[in-house]
């Protein structure tokens, strides 16, 4: 068994709760554990998060949930496409996967409830079929 580490935005912690439920299944159907759940203010603060994560021994690869919703300005844009490179960068990096369920940027409130439990579950389901290519 694989264990992987999941990092968790508390902006949105309700909807977030509700992909940290539907992660946990998934992981527990493919055979994962998960040995950390770790919160974290927002998004702007999951690649450190992730990055402590991979660098555990114990820990094959992580995944970040989270929503960057749509705001008054570009902000939430940017600060997507860094966590997302930061993200991609710290895979390549750790050589671990890292298996991505933010909402956004720029999702609107009523795009979020279709979009909670099936972006969570590829997240941790990308990051289950990279641990069985390795």
């Amino acid at each position: 068994m694989s264990n992987i580490g999941i990092v968790l935005g508390r902006f949105h912690r309700r909807e977030v709760g509700e992909m940290l439920e539907e992660a946990r299944t998934v992981a527990a159907s493919r055979g994962l554990g998960i040995v950390a759940e770790v919160w974290v203010p927002g998004s702007m603060e999951k690649p450190l998060a992730i990055k402590r994560l991979l660098m555990r021994d114990d820990v094959a690869g992580a995944v970040a949930l989270g929503i960057i919703e749509r705001g008054e300005t570009e902000h939430g844009t940017v600060m997507g496409h860094a966590v997302i490179k930061s993200l991609i960068d710290l895979q390549l990096q750790f050589m671990k996967p890292v298996g991505v369920g933010i909402l956004g940027p720029g999702i609107n409130p009523s795009q979020i409830p279709p979009r909670i439990r099936p972006y969570a579950a590829a997240a941790v389901n990308a990051c289950a079929d990279l641990l069985e290519q390795a």
